[in-house]
């Protein structure tokens, strides 16, 4: 009986934690700081949650940073995420062989 309890209270803290901020605020936010810090928000959650794992999906340190070196630069050349994802997972992958090789 309590795992219903756990799911419902669950369930009621998400509905608020989305439903407040849509009526609590309803005029357009004008505050250049609050509308910067809003924006960045969910890539900064998104980073928090995949940057970490990244480091951890391969068995070599190594080839997860030459895949995060080459995934950062390839976006700040403006490619795409599909490029992006790709080159970083052939990267990691060929390093991780050359590493292999090594060791």
């Amino acid at each position: 009986m309590n795992i219903y309890l756990y799911i419902l209270v669950m369930a009621g803290v998400t509905y608020l934690i989305r439903m407040l901020p849509l009526t609590l605020i309803r005029g357009k936010i004008r505050n250049r700081f609050v509308k910067s810090f809003l924006f960045y928000v969910p890539y900064a959650c998104l980073m928090a949650m995949t940057f970490p794992a990244v480091f951890h999906a391969s068995d070599h340190v190594i080839a997860a940073v030459a895949g995060v070196v080459v995934a950062i630069l390839l976006a700040l050349k403006g490619k795409g995420l599909m490029t992006v994802a790709v080159a970083a997972s052939v990267t990691v992958f060929l390093v991780s062989l050359v590493c292999g090789i090594q060791a």
